[in-house]
Order: C-alpha cells, then sequence, then structure tokens
C-alpha cells in the first residue's frame, strides 16, 4: 500500500472513517496538500518572500538530487524544475534523524519488521530548494 502512496503527486487520499481512525488495513495517512496550496498561494500573492520558503536543508537537497524519485511535476515556485520525492521512515530501532529510503524494496523490508514505523514522503526542488512534506504513511 506505502508504493501507491509514493509514486506519483496525483494519488487522491482516503477520507474513510478508517483511515482517520488509523485502521489496521494500512489507514492512518495525513495528507499536507492544503496547507501546500495555502503556501504557495502566499508566495504568488507576495505575503511570503521566495527566500522564506527555499530553505531545504542542504542534506535534504542531496538525497532529493541523489536518491529522491523525479515527477513530471514541475516546481511550484521557481516554475523551472521538476520536483523529487524522499521518503524518510520514522520509528523505534532507527536513527534519531529517521532512514531515507531509496527503493520500494527497502520499504518493503522495513514493514516486514512489524514495527511501528512511519514514512514521511517530502517533495523537494532541487534547483530552488523549496520543500514541503506532503503526507504521513504508516509502514
Amino acid at each position: 500500500m506505502i508504493d501507491r502512496y509514493c509514486r506519483g503527486m496525483s494519488v487522491v487520499g482516503s477520507f474513510s472513517v478508517g483511515s482517520m481512525r488509523g485502521s489496521t488495513d494500512g489507514g492512518g495517512v495525513v495528507d499536507h496538500r492544503l496547507a501546500r496550496r495555502m503556501l504557495i498561494n502566499q508566495v504568488r500573492v507576495g505575503r511570503l518572500r521566495r527566500d522564506e520558503v527555499c530553505d531545504a536543508h542542504p542534506e535534504l537537497i542531496r538525497a532529493a538530487a541523489n536518491v529522491g524519485t523525479e515527477t513530471e511535476a514541475i516546481c511550484p515556485i521557481c516554475e523551472e524544475d521538476n520536483l523529487r520525492l524522499v521518503t524518510y521512515v520514522f520509528g523505534h530501532r532507527l536513527p534519531a534523524h529517521g532512514r531515507c529510503v531509496s527503493s520500494s524494496k527497502e520499504l518493503r523490508e522495513l514493514s516486514a519488521t512489524g514495527r511501528d514505523l512511519r514514512a514521511y514522503v517530502v517533495e523537494a526542488c532541487c534547483g530552488c530548494r523549496w520543500h514541503h512534506l506532503l503526507r504521513v504513511v504508516p509502514v
């Protein structure tokens, strides 16, 4: 199920009762698209400067460039480069800074441990350094 959320940006999340309660069928997805839309609109109307939102940590940009999955979506801030998706997994027995996963196989291996893990899917632009947390998904 996690692959479905990490593949592309056109996936529509579920808003069923089970997903809101964090059901055992993989629900509990937290989607941040509304916050993303608001932030982009604030930049476009001039309430936020570009340098205020294009401040991704160098390590995130490095991960996006080297192991991130390129999407077909153009960066909504610079409108020049394609966005890249980077997935970090956090949970028990993982480093405090999380673990950057670069493949579906790696994600499946973490899922097979049976631990309570969360995958944070972040989009990043390597050109202007804009980034935004898209969704949090139980692994």
